[in-house]
C-alpha cells in the first residue's frame, strides 16, 4: 500500500462519533459507516436520483437513502434483498496514525439494475381526437352518504354541455380518491422531488395518479370546482395542488414543461365571500404549472358572510338559470381558447417542418 495515493478522510476519533455520515474529499463522496470499531465505506451517491446516502440512516446492515428510502449494504454496497443487482461502489478503508484513509479506486463498480419506467413518465404527446375536458371536484364529503355540492353541480352542468358539443369529458372527484398529502421531498432537495411524484412511484395504492394522468397526458381543458372554506379553497384542493408541485418543479430543475397548450378555468361557490382571493390563488398556481386562461376564466357564487341559511344557498344554485348558463359559457370560452392554442401549435409545427425542409433543400443545392 502506498499511503500517498490514499485520501485522508479525517480524524478517526472524530469520525467514530457517528455511525453513518456523508464524507466528501475532493470529488469523492462516500457513505462512511463506523460499527464495532470498524470503518466501512460505499459510494455516497444513490443509484436512484443521486441522493446522499451518508445523510440517511442504518436499517440493520443497510443504509437507507434519505431521499426515497432505497437501501444498500453498508459493507458490500449491494441493494437490499431482492435488489442486489442495484449496487453502489465499495471502497477500501483503513486507519493509520489516528487518521481514516480511503482508497479512491473503488473495489466494485456501480451497477444500476433495469427498472420499468412508471407509466406517467412517458413522453407527453397529445393523441388525435376531439377536445378533452377534465373536471375536478374538490368538495369533500362522505362517499357512502353523498350530499349536494353547489360547485360540483355547476361543474357537471359545464361537462354535460361540453360533451353535448362534441368534447370528450371526464370527472375526478377528489373525495373518492385515496392519496397521501405531500411529504416535502422538495424540502430535502430540489432533485428529490421527482416526476412522477415520489409518493406515486413508491406507493401503488396512492390514487393521485388519476389526476396526474388527466392533467398532463389527457386533458385540453381542466375545470376545477371548489367551495369556499373560511375564505379559501377547500382543504382537498390544497392537498391536491401541494402534490402538483412535482409538475411545476420539472421546470425548476429540468427546464421541462409538462403542461403545454392547455387551458384551466374555475368554478367557485360558497356560503362565505372572498371569491377574488380564491380565484387569484388558483390562477396563479395553475399559471405556474403552464396552463393558459380564457377570457373571464372563472364563475362564482356567494351570498356573503352573514348568509348562514345554507339550505337557501343550495336552493339558489340549484334553481339559478344564470349560474348554470354561466357554467356552460365558461366551458365554451375554455374550449374555444384550447382549440385556438392547438391550432396555433399545429401551424407552428408545420411551419417548423417546412422551414427545415427548405433549409435542407438549400444545403443540397
Amino acid at each position: 500500500m502506498t499511503v500517498a495515493t490514499w485520501l485522508d478522510l479525517g480524524s478517526a476519533e472524530e469520525l467514530s462519533k457517528r455511525t453513518l455520515q456523508q464524507v466528501t474529499v475532493g470529488k469523492v463522496q462516500v457513505a462512511l459507516t463506523h460499527r464495532d470499531g470498524t470503518f466501512t465505506a460505499v459510494s455516497g451517491i444513490c443509484n436512484h436520483v443521486g441522493g446522499p446516502l451518508g445523510d440517511g440512516h442504518l436499517d440493520g446492515d443497510y443504509i437507507v437513502c434519505p431521499w426515497h428510502n432505497w437501501k444498500f449494504h453498508c459493507v458490500t454496497g449491494e441493494g437490499e434483498p431482492g435488489f442486489e443487482q442495484d449496487r453502489v461502489p465499495r471502497f477500501e478503508v483503513t486507519v493509520e496514525d489516528g487518521r481514516v484513509l480511503l482508497n479512491p479506486v473503488a473495489v466494485t463498480k456501480r451497477h444500476k439494475a433495469p427498472h420499468e419506467r412508471h407509466p406517467l413518465a412517458r413522453p407527453v404527446v397529445r393523441a388525435a381526437g376531439p377536445l378533452r375536458v377534465l373536471g375536478i371536484s374538490t368538495t369533500n364529503m362522505d362517499v357512502e352518504h353523498r350530499r349536494y355540492s353547489t360547485s360540483e353541480d355547476l361543474l357537471v352542468t359545464a361537462l354535460d354541455h361540453a360533451k353535448g358539443n362534441g368534447a370528450e369529458t371526464q370527472i375526478v372527484r377528489l373525495h373518492e380518491l385515496t392519496f397521501r398529502a405531500c411529504e416535502g421531498y422538495y424540502s430535502k432537495s430540489a432533485h428529490a422531488c421527482t416526476w412522477p411524484c415520489s409518493i406515486t412511484q413508491m406507493d401503488p395504492d396512492d390514487q393521485l395518479d388519476r389526476v396526474y394522468e388527466g392533467l398532463v397526458h389527457w386533458a385540453d381543458v381542466v375545470l376545477v370546482a371548489t367551495p369556499i372554506r373560511w375564505g379559501n379553497a377547500s382543504s382537498l384542493y390544497y392537498k391536491m395542488i401541494e402534490r402538483l408541485n412535482c409538475v411545476q418543479n420539472q421546470m425548476t430543475i429540468r427546464n421541462t414543461a409538462l403542461i403545454r397548450n392547455k387551458v384551466a378555468s374555475f368554478v367557485i361557490t360558497g356560503g362565505q365571500d372572498n371569491v377574488q382571493a380564491v380565484a387569484g390563488q388558483a390562477m396563479m398556481f395553475f399559471g405556474e404549472l403552464g396552463f393558459q386562461f380564457p377570457p373571464f376564466p372563472f364563475i362564482a357564487h356567494s351570498r356573503g358572510w352573514d348568509a348562514e341559511d345554507m339550505e337557501g344557498n343550495t336552493r339558489v344554485v340549484r334553481n339559478s338559470t344564470v349560474l348554470h348558463d354561466g357554467a356552460r359559457a365558461l366551458v365554451d370560452r375554455a374550449m374555444g381558447t384550447a382549440a385556438a392554442l392547438l391550432e396555433h401549435a399545429t401551424e407552428a409545427r408545420q411551419f417548423t417542418r417546412a422551414g427545415r425542409k427548405a433549409y435542407g433543400a438549400g444545403r443540397e443545392t
